[in-house]
């Protein structure tokens, strides 16, 4: 286990021009990730953070940059953390943080699907709202992700683990009309606000009850039935996010088109 503190001395006197902080309200050994990060000023960090009890918020590490081997080595994604910080305000600063146990090895693509992951909880997540539920679903797909190569299934269903948890759940074993049982022989049109509708004539918006059931029961495999569960799973995420493009969505396709030619 690493642990390293940030004092809020370490930040120059620039850096600390027009941030307000309220030195009250201390949180320690916080259970979390770290789901972004970007540059502040000379030195300093701003983190968006996903903890167990406090939900996602940003922390200000100060100064960090300073010291490349200490602090700022250990706040990156993927590194299931104790962060501790002080304030109430908007703009909380963190003042340590440790490392629980071994961190999770991500390679590749891999890597790609854990920051498309983060961009969702960024987006789906409220600030500052506990979701234990959610916390600990990506932890567990953090490590599955690691050690098991069926990324496309993995994905899909933290998608759709997710969606349920923020309350935007999706019906994949009855038809909406009708109420009936899902049948795998079917093609049906996924109307969002509703759920499936069966549908005798297919078309490019169909998706086959085989892969609802599939996502129902977490048992895609079918190469055909991944690739209908990933436009299924697109077309939901865009309307709830209103169109909203997602940053590693792009990423990933650059680095799959260079890798293809």
């Amino acid at each position: 286990m690493t642990s390293v503190r940030c004092t809020a001395s370490a930040m120059s006197n620039d850096e600390g021009k027009g941030i307000s902080q309220e030195p009250r309200g201390r949180v320690s050994l916080q259970n979390g990730f770290v789901l972004h990060r970007r540059a502040y000023r000379e030195s300093s960090l701003l983190l968006d953070v996903f903890t167990l009890n406090f939900g996602r918020l940003r922390l200000l590490a100060k100064g960090v940059r300073k010291n490349k081997k200490g602090l700022h080595s250990l706040l990156q994604p993927f590194v299931h953390l104790r962060l501790s910080w002080v304030g109430a305000g908007e703009l909380p600063v963190l003042t340590a943080a440790e490392s629980i146990g071994s961190s999770v090895e991500l390679s590749g693509l891999k890597v790609f699907c854990g920051f498309y992951m983060n961009e969702l909880l960024l987006n789906f997540l409220p600030s500052r709202d506990p979701h234990p539920e959610v916390f600990h679903l990506y932890g567990n797909m953090l490590h599955q992700l690691a050690a098991d190569d069926g990324v496309e299934r993995l994905l899909r269903f933290f998608e759709v683990s997710l969606l349920g948890a923020m309350g935007y759940g999706m019906a994949f074993d009855r038809e909406a009309t009708s109420g009936q049982p899902i049948d795998p022989a079917k093609r049906y049109v996924y109307r969002i606000e509703h759920g499936p509708v069966e549908n005798d004539e297919g078309g490019a918006d169909t998706v086959g009850g085989a892969t609802l059931l599939g996502l129902e029961r977490r048992t895609l495999s079918d190469p055909d039935e991944l690739l209908e569960a990933k436009h299924l799973m697109r077309r939901v995420i865009n309307y709830h996010l209103n169109g909203k493009p997602l940053k590693s969505r792009d990423f990933f396709k650059q680095v799959t088109k260079n890798r293809s030619s």
